[in-house]
């Protein structure tokens, strides 16, 4: 046989070896063997069955295989199943609950056991915009925290956003700065991720309130807002002014530092000079603002002026509470808002964001410690008599306190920028707060400032609560403001006094005392808001309506 007849192809197979026109690289390589009888191509995929794992050959594996029942086992002496013969319990949602309690019991579920909804037919044919949901979602979410609502609460608002559009396996998360959404369409699809920075803060419960209601439209079955609907009314949330004008807020301002005076026993004359540090304070604030500087050295000028006026009042031996006129300054500016929100955050498990937020009080209450110890300290260097003991003889004057702690909670509501219809609850509250804490501690039962300030705070987020749910809106606007009258303020101010007087124990003291009033409060608030949720049922069955600076509050 000649040499040209050995290099002939003897069959098919080998002609499809050795055929020169083959250039695919699936082809087989020349010189390679090919078992015979083997048609396909060997299985190669992940998800394959190995080798000794089909049904009929499972007897036959060794004991030592992870997929083979030891020798010494007995179905008839094997403990209780992990899964009951019952099968898994389902859990279920009340359908008549605002869509804050649900989406909020489903984030607090792990993700394997939250259930799925009914399906939405609101989207288009073709099936949800993913891109377009997403980045609805994180605007949303980016109002809600930039106004200060909590990081589960936001979490909360941006889950039911996408549930709404038909967006089932989302993941929110929700830090101090950043939001971030990942949506994953399936077990087997890679996840779409999306995120936005939340750069500048600002206080509008207005708008807060606005997106509250945006987002009730969305998840009400009935109203079918569409994505374009839905992106108008963001877009004229942003474009709104807010409700109140600058002159009105620094009225606000001297209104709050003048109630807050009369509280720790001020008279007409207390009023007005606390009135007036407040007010000038506060256009010093505005005036560093506008020239960009960072909120910390706003609130150190804001912090000067009501002390200066007091020290003035001392070194000029007037007759009048030197110490109510710094102490209804200082209530101005003690940042009541981001202390409550923080210890929320803390208490439902978003650490990180919570640390990030007390930090940020922190930072905000040091600036205050530098305004006002740099004036007292000045003041009792040139002679200024200021007595730290003042804070004892307290004047229990309950009707005109009543009073004073309505009007400054009503200041304080138009501070935050609330929608006129919510300023009068919010002023209610505030004077049911101040009863309840005056009741509890000025009366013979005699009980503890930081007891009676926490089972206050308790009944004013209970009520917030209710009025939030009743209004289908945030509880913000009518708790923040109502904790007003609670904040320690005059605590604060005498134990920077006891500091720039040398007496250095004497002031840790006094502002550890402010410190325990603080978390009282916000534990207070949000202990009540719990209760609320979990024993009152008021949902949302029946018609519904239609739909700078923080200043430290």
């Amino acid at each position: 046989m000649s040499e040209a007849e050995d290099r002939k192809p003897r069959s098919d197979e080998a002609r499809a070896t050795f055929d020169p026109e083959i250039t695919s690289e699936f082809a087989i390589p020349e010189g390679l063997a090919v078992a015979r009888g083997s048609g396909e191509s060997e299985t190669t995929s992940e998800f394959a069955v190995p080798k000794g794992l089909e049904s009929a050959q499972t007897e036959t594996e060794p004991e030592g295989s992870a997929f083979n029942t030891p020798r010494t086992y007995s179905a008839k002496d094997a403990p209780p199943a992990f899964t009951p013969a019952t099968g898994i319990p389902m859990i279920t949602l009340v359908t008549d609950a605002p869509w804050q309690d649900r989406m909020r019991t489903m984030l607090r579920m792990p993700v394997a056991e939250r259930p799925a909804l009914e399906p939405v037919a609101r989207s288009e044919d073709e099936g949800p915009a993913v891109p377009r949901v997403l980045d609805l979602t994180l605007r949303i979410g980016e109002l809600l925290l930039a106004g200060g609502e909590g990081a589960e609460d936001v979490e909360a608002a941006m889950f039911a956003v996408c549930r709404s559009y038909g967006l089932d396996r989302c993941e929110p998360t929700v830090t101090f700065t950043l939001l971030s959404i990942t949506y994953q369409p399936s077990l087997v699809e890679d996840p779409v991720t999306a995120s936005r920075t939340v750069r500048r803060r600002g206080t509008d419960y207005t708008r807060l309130a606005a997106v509250f209601r945006l987002v009730d439209d969305i998840t009400d079955p009935e109203t079918h807002l569409s994505l374009e609907e839905a992106y108008r009314r963001l877009a004229e949330m942003r474009r709104n002014r807010h409700p109140y004008p600058g002159w009105a807020l620094t009225m606000a301002s001297g209104g709050l530092a003048g109630a807050a005076s009369v509280l720790v026993g001020g008279d007409a004359i207390v009023f007005v000079a606390a009135a007036l540090g407040a007010m000038l304070g506060d256009r010093l604030a505005w005036l560093l603002a506008g020239r960009g500087l960072p909120e910390f050295y706003q609130f150190t000028v804001a912090a000067m002026p009501p002390a200066a006026i007091g020290v003035a009042f001392a070194l000029a031996d007037v007759d009048v509470k030197a110490s109510a006129v710094v102490t209804g300054g200082l209530f101005a500016l003690l940042p009541g808002r981001a202390l409550v929100a923080g210890v929320q955050d803390g208490l439902t498990g978003y650490y990180i964001t919570a640390s990030a937020r007390l930090l940020e009080v922190m930072y905000f209450f040091v600036a205050i410690v530098i305004g006002v110890l740099t004036v007292l300290y000045l003041g009792v260097q040139v002679g200024g008599e200021l007595n730290p003991d003042a804070a004892l003889n307290i004047q229990s004057r309950p009707v005109l306190q009543i009073l004073a702690s309505m009007v400054l909670s009503l200041t304080f509501a138009v501070l935050l920028q609330q929608e006129r219809s919510t300023v009068l609850w919010v002023t209610l509250n505030g004077g049911v707060a101040w009863s309840v804490y005056g009741a509890l501690h000025y009366t013979p039962a005699d009980i503890s400032p930081v007891a009676s300030t926490a089972v206050a705070a308790g009944l004013v987020g209970l009520f917030g609560q209710l009025l939030a749910r009743y209004q289908f809106a945030s509880a913000l606007p009518y708790t923040t403001a109502a904790i007003g009258p609670l904040l320690p303020g005059s605590a604060t101010y005498f134990g920077l006094l006891s500091i720039a007087q040398s007496q250095v124990d004497k002031g840790l003291v006094s502002l550890a005392k402010a410190v325990s009033l603080a978390m009282a409060i916000a534990i207070g608030v949000n202990l009540g808001s719990e209760i609320s949720r979990l024993t009152l049922r008021i949902g949302s069955a029946g018609k519904r309506r239609a739909a700078k600076r923080t200043r430290g509050f």
